[in-house]
């Protein structure tokens, strides 16, 4: 997911009267009884573990107007407001921009925090707060590194739950993400059916394409490959930067789409009518701007992160987990009443992968609706498409 929002041009400070205002994030510890640590889904133990959220609106007296927000890829929990205390590597980031989908949540905003209590919760093994292989493990006194245990969607789910059961929350109003938070609103509805009211899915779907998993693993290896890498086990030197640059700007490209690449770059040169038949500078303007996006991320993300997120997605297959390889049989498992919104130039999810997940439960008898949303911006559509998902989700939550 690409959080910079490049097309979205609405930006409300903390002082506007639909903005959340000044926000700060909370992180509460987990699974920290010895006998009852987190087992995860690969097989591996650990505990305790420490999981970032942030919360906006208020918790009514019967805990039923509860929404969990799910973010995507490199999302974190910061979806709304302004940061009063910035920190860590976004402390420079955080300061010029708002959550990253502040557009959608706030006091009148579609997702209204004068009547929801709204939560977003940082996924394990991410770099933003929560426990992941950049956190120091106390068995050691040093950053976990590639020692840090595999994680899955199915345990983020987990994980979640577990937090929002200690807030007091059992039954959510509604889970909603978009591209990798997508898959975490499904699992969530297929591992605890009786938890979630329910559920709106942007971008996402029950498993990740081939084009998919060859991308993601384009990427993973040109980290693992940068001489900086060093098994992982590198926060005592120079990060692997030029691995995890083309990392982003390899993604940078899933995100967009022909179109959109198209209108706001074309063939033009950067600052010059001819080219300086260089094959180690920049000529074109779209090569400056995967350059800006690749600078700008590596600045405040870690490589290790982005390795054991990007496995994840590719593990996550609900139809094979939950349903022997039988998306129906997996979808009746779900109470939730469910929207499904693809987007038609997304290439990372496609509109017919949303519609596989949309037939499934309609073979199922869920209630379940469906939309595809024309639009030139490829999969970053579910963040700037803000008047179409704004609408969408308005009507989907007024009941």
């Amino acid at each position: 997911m690409s959080v910079d929002g490049d097309e979205i041009k609405e930006i409300h400070g903390p002082d506007h009267p639909e903005s959340v205002g000044w926000t700060k994030s909370q992180k509460m510890e987990l699974f920290a009884d010895p006998d009852n640590p987190l087992t995860l889904e690969a097989g591996w133990v650990i505990g305790p573990i420490e999981s970032e959220y942030e919360t906006y609106g208020k918790l009514n007296d019967s805990a039923s107007n509860a929404v969990l927000i799910c973010h995507a890829l490199t999302g974190d929990a910061h979806a709304a407001g302004w940061d009063s205390n910035p920190v860590g590597p976004l402390r420079e980031y955080r300061k010029k921009k708002p959550g990253w989908w502040d557009t959608m949540i706030g006091p009148g905003k579609a997702i209204d925090t004068s009547r929801f209590f709204v939560i977003c919760i940082n996924v394990l093994g991410s770099c933003y707060g929560s426990t992941g292989p950049s956190s120091v493990n106390p068995e050691t006194g040093q950053p976990w590194g590639l020692r840090f245990p595999v994680v899955t969607v199915g345990d983020w789910a987990r994980v979640q739950m577990e937090l929002l059961t200690r807030l007091g929350i059992y039954r959510l109003r509604a889970v909603i993400g978009g591209s990798m938070g997508g898959q975490i609103g499904l699992e969530m509805a297929l591992a605890y059916p009786d938890r979630v009211r329910s559920m709106a899915i942007l971008s996402a779907g029950h498993r990740v394409t081939t084009q998919g998993l060859a991308f993601n693993a384009v990427g993973r290896h040109a980290i693992i490959n940068d001489p900086n890498f060093k098994s992982g086990d590198y926060y005592l030197g120079p990060p692997p930067l030029s691995g995890l640059a083309a990392a982003r700007m390899m993604a940078q490209i899933t995100y967009l789409s022909e179109e959109s690449m198209g209108n706001k770059f074309g063939r033009r040169l950067r600052g010059k009518d001819s080219p300086d038949f260089t094959l180690t500078g920049i000529e074109f303007e779209m090569e400056s701007y995967l350059n800006h996006q690749a600078e700008s991320f590596v600045a405040r993300y870690d490589a290790n992160s982005y390795l054991y997120i990007t496995r994840a997605m590719d593990y996550y297959e609900a139809a094979e987990k939950w349903g022997s390889g039988d998306l129906a049989k997996t979808a009746a498992r779900i109470k939730a009443k469910t929207m499904v919104v693809s987007f038609s130039s997304d290439w990372l999810f496609p509109p017919e992968l949303c519609r596989e997940l949309v037939s499934a439960m309609c073979l199922a008898g869920c209630p379940v609706s469906y939309v595809n949303i024309p639009s030139r911006y490829g999969h970053d559509a579910f963040l700037v498409e803000t008047e179409a998902v704004r609408r969408l989700i308005r009507i989907f939550l007024k009941d």
